[in-house]
């Protein structure tokens, strides 16, 4: 949000996822293979089946394996209309005749119309209810199955469809650790969501799935920020009429209030949590400027980092090297991206001036920020921008399909999570870094403001 209306929404509020190849290979805790020639291999993943009862689940479990897959970015997706008729589900299955039957010999995977690098197969049963899913990955290129096996594994959930999820989730990230790559398993994006009538703040997994209210206060909160463990999230809260903005610190699990002391101002907020986890950056109204402060988990020991007469707002600390903030500031003109050290010093503008760019996000190397700009658009009209900060050069990643503000990279660094009102209202986003891939993660009432974090 420019900082225009984040002072106007002030002063308004305050008015009013069986074998012994699989025991093998249970243990390996690094599951990588190297890919050289710059291409992005291609993976088949034909559907996986249930032996009795877990077939009921396998919908939701293909679903989710695929997604998971496609969604980091690390494959090509080899598509399911040229598979063939015949699908292993065990190393067992193929066969080195070449009177076997179509599907089950490696060649009829890296050959046309397939033409795979990867193939991953399995099967799940449910055995003394617990739903077990066997899982392989083969190098398609090898000549054997012996070969040709990258990795083997169990994993077990419970027997229904969020056991099927569960299994598939823990596949998929397997599968996307061969590349080096990290699944966004287990992360969580927290946001604002007004579908119970006020703003609060929500939580939900990284593929939209348990969506779930943390506050409830009855009137407004809103950005949210989380620590780098996911053990804390800080947010502003709209109090009553006449009452001041304020900052509040909460731990997730379980959720309580964590106090947090807000210095007397006309309003505090725009918290986000430094590299360490023990201090929170937000913005505080000083006299007629809204500044950028540093203080402790609860308040203390604040201090100013920026001393402009302008307004500074939504600062975020370099995850790297925990030396050097990005912000927005109107101090040039229009609404514009800068960086500054901890210090306060060696402030720079990283936007070149033209239109309004605001909500900078750190990507988790610290050499990359991903911000929302109007540049080449009309005024209030945002896109989604990444730019490599010591070079200022910058990508596109949105293309005037509605407003797209407040990016947040995932902790792996391979996806993006923003909101857009592309489809009318408010809703959260995800897409890969290169703006490709976009998946709508939330539908009831407005969502804005996501965070990634574990």
């Amino acid at each position: 949000m420019p900082i225009q209306m984040f002072k106007r929404a002030f002063f308004f509020i305050g008015l009013a996822i069986a074998a012994l190849l699989l025991l093998r290979a249970q243990n390996q805790p690094d599951i990588r293979i190297s890919y050289t020639g710059g291409a992005i291999p291609a993976l088949a993943v034909p559907d996986l089946r249930g032996a009795g009862g877990a077939q009921s689940y396998m919908a939701a479990f293909n679903r989710t394996l695929w997604d998971d897959v496609e969604g980091s970015g690390f494959f090509r997706m080899a598509p399911k209309t040229m598979y063939p008729l015949a699908i292993p589900q065990q190393p067992p299955d193929f066969q080195q005749d070449a009177g076997a039957a179509r599907g089950l010999r490696l060649a009829d995977w890296s050959g046309p119309p397939v033409s795979a690098d990867y193939l991953a197969c399995g099967y799940a049963a449910v055995q003394n209810g617990v739903l077990v899913l066997y899982g392989w990955v083969f190098d398609a290129k090898r000549d054997t199955a012996a070969n040709a096996q990258v990795f083997g594994k169990r994993y077990l959930g419970s027997p229904d469809e969020a056991g099927a999820r569960k299994t598939a989730h823990e596949f998929a990230a397997d599968i996307v650790s061969m590349l080096g790559g990290r699944s966004v398993f287990g992360t969580h994006i927290y946001f604002t969501s007004d579908r119970t009538g006020h703003k609060e703040i929500w939580a939900m997994d990284a593929d939209g799935s348990n969506q779930r209210q943390i506050t409830r206060f009855n009137f407004i909160a809103q950005y949210p920020a989380v620590s780098p463990d996911g053990s804390k999230i800080a947010f502003t809260v709209w109090p009553a009429p006449g009452e001041t903005p304020r900052i509040c610190v909460y731990s997730t699990n379980p959720v309580r209030d964590l106090r947090f002391y807000n210095q007397r101002s006309g309003v505090n907020g725009t918290p986000s949590f430094t590299p360490d986890g023990l201090r929170i950056v937000y913005m505080s109204g000083v006299e007629k400027a809204h500044r950028i402060f540093v203080a402790d988990l609860d308040g203390s020991n604040f201090r100013p980092v920026t001393f402009s007469d302008s307004d500074d707002a939504e600062p975020k600390v370099n995850p790297k090297t925990g030396t050097d903030i990005v912000f927005s500031s109107g101090r040039s003109g229009p609404e514009q991206v800068y960086r500054a050290s901890m210090d306060g010093t060696s402030v720079e503008r990283l936007t070149d001036g033209t239109g309004e760019a605001s909500n900078p996000a750190w990507h988790p190397n610290g050499q990359m920020i991903a911000f929302a700009w109007t540049r080449g658009y009309r005024a209030g009209k945002f896109n989604i921008f990444s730019m490599e900060v010591a070079s200022r050069k910058y990508d596109q990643l949105t293309h005037d399909e509605g407003k797209n503000e407040n990016p947040s990279w995932d902790p792996g660094g391979t996806q993006i999570a923003f909101g857009s009102n592309r489809t009318a209202k408010f809703q959260i986003w995800t897409m890969l870094a290169n703006g490709t891939r976009l998946r709508q993660l939330t539908t009831l009432g407005n969502n804005t403001n996501p965070v990634w974090g574990r």
